[in-house]
């Protein structure tokens, strides 16, 4: 696999040649399917690819700034912008082998000194969001849950936005992690600690006036500190 780079009018295409022969502009069109997306800021859709099936994602503004400037962002170079800060992630994380979606192309379209920003990642078969499971009354292997983040973190591994719509479970209860926008790479800090409580508070968000199970919440932080 080689990461390569196609300029075009008004912006730039990043791709894994290894799955794509070319890149053009026509790939981040959202086609006439279902919206993938289950919270989050933005829509996902799914790209059928023969066998295969991609994710795009649009990449949106959340709080006050999404209200005026939805999908805009202010242009300081091409490697620093999100598409392609979180397609290398994505492609470093890949490679080590930790539990994320394959990055297949990203794009950029400059405006002046605005741009706009498109991602294209590999779908996780069968999988359905932490979020998803807990709605459904499904049975959560909280654990495992524990012991993936784990993982992440002692890779130095800093999600933005770790919460229960961006944890993936597939058929086998394997655990996946989506949405690197913003991520980063860090050494020891309290960060690990910050990152958990961001969890936690979107599970008690979706748990109610109750808050969330605590037993549960317990069984997740054992399985976080069995790898230490």
């Amino acid at each position: 696999m080689t990461a390569k780079t196609e300029r075009t009018e008004d912006g730039a295409i990043l791709y894994d040649d290894a799955l794509l022969d070319h890149a053009e502009p026509g790939l981040f069109e959202p086609p006439a399917v279902a919206d993938v997306a289950v919270g989050g800021r933005g829509a996902a859709w799914v790209l059928k690819r023969d066998k295969d099936e991609w994710v795009l994602r649009h990449y949106r503004r959340g709080g006050v700034p999404g209200r005026f400037i939805r999908d805009r962002y202010l242009w300081v170079g091409l490697d620093t912008s999100r598409p392609w800060w979180e397609w290398r992630l994505l492609d470093a994380l890949y490679k080590e082998g930790l539990p994320v979606p394959q990055p297949v192309a990203a794009r950029v379209q400059r405006a002046g000194l605005l741009y706009r920003g498109d991602l294209i990642t590999r779908r996780i078969p069968a999988a359905h969001s932490l979020a998803e499971r807990l709605m459904s009354g499904g049975d959560i292997p909280w654990a495992a849950v524990g012991r993936c983040l784990r993982r992440f973190h002692d890779a130095g591994v800093c999600h933005a936005d770790l919460n229960a719509h961006n944890i993936l479970l597939d058929e086998a209860d394997r655990t996946y992690l989506i949405d690197f926008d913003r991520g980063t790479r860090r050494g020891e800090g309290v960060w690990r600690g910050a990152n958990l409580s961001r969890l936690k508070r979107s599970l008690d968000k979706l748990a109610g006036e109750d808050g969330f199970n605590l037993k549960a919440w317990s069984a997740l932080l054992e399985g976080y500190g069995r790898l230490g």
